[in-house]
């Protein structure tokens, strides 16, 4: 088994789905309008391509290297030039160093607590660990600002399931976390299934609207006659979750439980997470390419990058520097292997022989890191290009866009931020793994994150949900810092789960027709679930106040206004600050309090939420100005502080 939290059986949240190897989603992307027999075939405009209304459309998209710009509301120090990479054509495109967290143009406190928050999970969380040891690895631009091994590679060498505690190894036995640990990526691999055949689609071999009948014509058995490359690459095939191939003796009785294998779901009518996608896909890459998985694997991507600690089946010198995973018996296990170390973890590709389309990359953090450093420089790393820009587009491109909440590139998984946490945005992509892997970049801040855990040793019933992954990632947005829209310091809101934070201004009795309150808005928070609202008090019930926004819009010198007639806002802002103006006429002749309230429930947060410039005019009269130090005193926070970042 290869999925993850929301999949193989768990929920997003850490509840039990009763699932085996799928996500508890439903939902199907837009009909395919992007063929690739001639290579990629729409060209970027603009610096992005959207999947809208069923449909690829042409938009601007901020991209990292514009992103990270130095300037007002980057989140970007005047000094973090190393950072300002990215996939902008023309722009500098940097390699890996180790260097300080303001080198990289990030926070060291938040990098600190977030190596605090992943050692937290070492010890019961709630019951039992969450994994034995992790390798964490965060950087931006060009500078790993941080990599740390925490706990143990190899603890524990059997588990006892009668008292549901591991049996460990001998002290001396045990192996130390280090930072080169070798893990099982167990579904990150799928993502490197996913460049191959982004790269045959570049090349014109592959067509992402082309049956995979048409490639493997045995496919069509079953009713599957109608799924595409597209459908494969975006988990909309039909599929089941997981089917147990390793169950057939033979890689020819595997195929042919492939071949007759039915749809569970109308291919393109539905998004369900499936291993037999990726599975699939594999076959498709060998039969037009003449070589298997694992020797592309090294020629296209691994061999090219450096990424000399990457491959399938490593050999049995690597054994002590490898991560251990599960005591693999019956019936949690699907085969009796007992401690599984050094091997793959996942039943079907050790059927296969160690190389699948969906499970069997090793890898350690280092080289996922040049690989996340590759995707953000638009497909180039040092002399090497594995990909060209429009193509690593389409990895971070929603597919899904019929089907919120599964919003999915080609192989890559978006905005999702039950592991993502506040890295979340529309274009930020990552993927994990059954054996307690992730992977997360995130374009508009050029920063990448990897957690490399072994949480199924010694059994995987002791971990459930995200929630180290969630932590880490939060402290890394956390440490991208949003400058103030003026002067040294904003009022923001934090970035707690849970919360109810207000920043209430002081009551202000209004005469004029043309009283409004103006101020300076920053916000992203997890969609729907999390608001910001502005709402007023004349000495009765808080009621919300509409309110319009103007954000800086690339390609846009001068945006209109975007209506908020609900007095709240949610979701991506676009990491810019925006100005606001509330028309306060109603309360003409009242006294009247105004107040930010901040709210999000008890699972997923955005990045948070800035206000700054407060102003209220009454009229042609100034009668509130958070510049005035008299004024900003009589501000009264609930959860809310001044922040220089």
């Amino acid at each position: 088994m290869t999925g993850d939290t929301q999949g193989n059986g768990w929920a997003a949240d850490g509840r039990d789905t009763g699932g085996v190897g799928g996500r508890a989603h439903s939902g199907g992307p837009p009909s395919g309008s992007h063929t690739a027999g001639s290579g990629i075939a729409r060209r970027r405009l603009g610096g992005g391509i959207l999947a809208l209304g069923g449909a690829l459309a042409l938009t601007p998209i901020p991209l990292a290297g514009a992103a990270a710009r130095s300037g007002p509301g980057t989140g970007m120090t005047d000094g973090a030039a190393d950072a300002g990479a990215g996939m902008e054509s023309g722009a500098h495109r940097p390699t890996l160093r180790r260097g300080s967290a303001a080198r990289a143009g990030l926070l060291r406190e938040p990098l600190d607590q977030l190596v605090r928050d992943a050692e937290a999970y070492l010890a019961d969380s709630p019951k039992h660990p969450w994994y034995a040891g992790a390798v964490l690895l965060a950087g931006r631009g060009g500078t790993v600002a941080l990599h740390r091994p925490i706990g143990k590679a190899v603890r524990y060498a059997a588990y006892d399931e009668k008292t549901d505690t591991g049996v460990e190894f001998p002290a001396e036995q045990q192996i130390a976390m280090a930072e080169d640990t070798v893990f099982d990526l167990a579904s990150i691999s799928k993502l490197f299934t996913s460049l191959l055949a982004v790269q045959q689609i570049e090349r014109g071999t592959l067509e992402l609207e082309a049956t995979v009948a048409s490639y493997l014509p045995d496919f069509a058995g079953g009713g599957k006659q109608d799924i595409t490359v597209r459908h494969l690459l975006t988990h909309t095939s039909g599929f089941r979750s997981w089917i147990p191939l390793y169950e057939e003796p033979t890689r020819e009785g595997k195929l042919r439980m492939l071949w007759a294998e039915a749809p569970a779901n109308t291919p393109g009518s539905a998004y369900l997470y499936s291993d037999l996608n990726l599975i699939s896909l594999q076959l498709v890459l060998e039969q037009i390419t003449g070589r298997p998985l694992d020797v592309l694997l090294r020629e296209e991507i691994t061999g090219p990058l450096g990424m000399h600690r990457t491959r399938y089946n490593p050999p049995a010198s690597w054994k002590p520097k490898i991560a251990a995973t599960e005591d693999a018996r019956l019936p949690w296990s699907g085969l009796e292997r007992g401690l599984v170390w050094g091997e793959v973890h996942d039943e079907n590709a050790y059927g296969f022989g160690g190389v699948a389309g969906h499970a069997g990359v090793f890898s350690c953090a280092w080289d996922l890191a040049i690989l996340a450093r590759t995707l953000l420089n638009g497909g180039v790393y040092g002399r090497s290009r594995i990909l060209s820009e429009d193509s690593v587009d389409l990895l971070f491109t929603d597919f899904n866009t019929a089907f919120p909440g599964d919003e999915h590139g080609l192989g890559f998984e978006l905005y999702q931020h039950w592991y993502m946490g506040a890295m979340a945005t529309p274009r930020s992509a990552g993927h994990t793994g059954f054996t307690g892997t992730s992977l997360v970049l995130d374009p508009s801040t050029d920063t990448f994150l990897i957690v490399l855990g072994n949480s199924v040793h010694p059994v995987r019933s002791w971990r459930s949900g995200s929630a180290p992954r969630v932590a880490t990632a939060n402290q890394l947005a956390r440490a991208v810092p949003v400058r103030p829209e003026r002067g040294r310091t904003a009022w923001f809101s934090g970035m707690a789960s849970g919360a109810a934070a207000t920043l209430t201004l002081p009551a202000l009795r209004l005469s004029s027709a043309r009283a409004r309150l103006e101020c300076a808005l920053w916000w992203d928070t997890e969609p729907g679930s999390d608001r910001l609202v502005l709402e007023a008090s004349a000495g009765q019930e808080w009621q919300p106040v509409p309110f319009t926004t103007v954000g800086r819009e690339p390609g846009h010198h001068r945006p209109d206004p975007r209506p908020h007639p609900e007095g709240w806002v949610s979701g991506w802002s676009g990491r810019v600050w925006h100005r606001l103006e509330a028309d306060l006429s109603a309360w003409r002749g009242k006294s009247v309090q105004l107040r930010w309230r901040y709210t999000t429930d008890q699972l997923y947060v955005g990045r948070g939420a800035y206000v700054d410039s407060l102003r209220v005019r009454d009229g042609g009269v100034m009668v509130f100005d958070s510049d005035r130090p008299r004024d900003a005193g009589r501000i009264g926070a609930a959860g809310w502080v001044l922040s220089a970042d």
